[in-house]
């Protein structure tokens, strides 16, 4: 897909017979020649703050690159295509040929090489998995798809609710203690019938692996976004950190201001994927203890960590969990989180001591 660059507003012209609020449009490249202003002008430019757009892994994304040097971005796009191609290539369940396909196809007690990107994400998976008793769990896709979901529902049926049989059948082939990863060898064991799923953790990683590429690329302050989770590195121009919204139950017309630094984002709920039978919800999000979709009134979690790939995982563990032990779980861990419920006496809030923190 193309890149889209577009710029900040335009400058305002402070030259001789114009006034200072003038707006002037202005392009990149003839700043980066003139050298338009000293450097620390330049930081506080607003039109240094470029904006790269496109569209993978079935979503958008977006960077927001403070630039006041006006470099070049053909680089920098560049990278931030190739890292996110390389998530699908490896990480991706509906693509036949990627490395997580070809796994979740492989022959019973095979070892299989796995590329570094993959390993990171496999160990960060199963840690959380093992953390939480459980609640969440790489190899719950067949019970993804069961529910109508993940991509072989989406070829077959759609949503809907499976028989009780069916049901236990698929949990047999559920349960993270069954994969053995040998970190050092970067290969994993194929047990059978193991079907690993990223879906909860790999737009996270993408994230993470978007801002380390650009980092290599010398930028030091920028926004990524993918799909709706955000890592912020730096500040924006005027020495000002990146500022994210946050939905807000309470209030749903004033969402939460956030301003963040060398911090990530992510959120998980029951908004987006659901479907409706018999007069109960079902959530796109399944407790592999129980094999079925999550029966609680949470609707929204948002955590908040340096790494986009650990809040990613976060927000699905303490989704699954629920509002009273995913509270627990996170308070007890330090974990910067905003759980929002649905309630009987209508949406109720809950964050925990190191999200209130983050606060202005």
């Amino acid at each position: 897909m193309p890149v889209r660059v577009s710029f900040a507003p335009a400058l305002l012209q402070g030259s001789a017979g114009r006034g200072l609020a003038t707006p002037v449009p202005t392009g990149a490249a003839s700043f980066a020649v003139s050298g338009y202003a000293p450097q620390a002008v330049r930081r506080a430019d607003p039109a240094a703050l470029q904006t790269l757009t496109g569209e993978a892994m079935g979503t958008t994304w977006s960077v927001r690159l403070h630039n006041p040097d006006f470099r070049p971005l053909d680089e920098a796009c560049q990278a931030i295509e190739a890292a996110l191609a390389l998530v699908v290539r490896q990480m991706s369940n509906w693509e036949a040929g990627s490395d997580i396909s070809r796994f979740n196809r492989a022959e019973p007690g095979s070892w299989h090489a796995l590329p570094p990107e993959f390993v990171t994400v496999l160990a960060c998976a199963l840690e959380w998995a093992q953390a939480s008793g459980g609640a969440w769990d790489p190899t719950v896709g067949p019970l993804v798809d069961l529910w109508g979901f993940g991509p072989r529902a989406a070829k077959a049926q759609g949503a809907g609710i499976p028989d009780a049989d069916a049901l236990r059948r698929v949990r047999e082939r559920v349960g993270y203690q069954r994969i053995v990863l040998d970190l050092a060898g970067r290969r994993a064991l194929q047990p059978g019938a193991v079907h690993v799923d990223f879906s909860g953790i790999a737009k996270g990683y993408s994230v993470d692996l978007v801002a380390e590429r650009l980092q290599a690329l010398g930028h030091t302050d920028f926004l990524v976004e993918v799909g709706g989770e955000l890592r912020a590195c730096g500040q924006r121009p005027g020495n000002q950190p990146w500022r994210v919204a946050v939905a807000s139950m309470a209030d749903p017309s004033t969402p939460l201001a956030l301003p963040l630094r060398d911090m990530a984002i992510a959120t998980s709920g029951d908004h987006w994927h659901a479907f409706e039978q018999g007069g109960r919800r079902y959530s796109h999000t399944i407790d592999p203890r129980s094999g079925e979709p999550v029966a609680h009134g949470l609707t929204s979690v948002t955590v908040l960590h340096a790494e986009c790939m650990q809040a990613d995982a976060l927000a699905t563990v303490l989704t699954v969990l629920g509002p009273r032990e995913g509270l627990d779980f996170a308070e007890q861990r330090g974990v910067a989180a905003l759980l929002c419920e649905r309630t009987a006496q209508g949406p109720a809030m809950a964050m925990t001591t190191a999200f209130a923190a983050l606060l202005p």
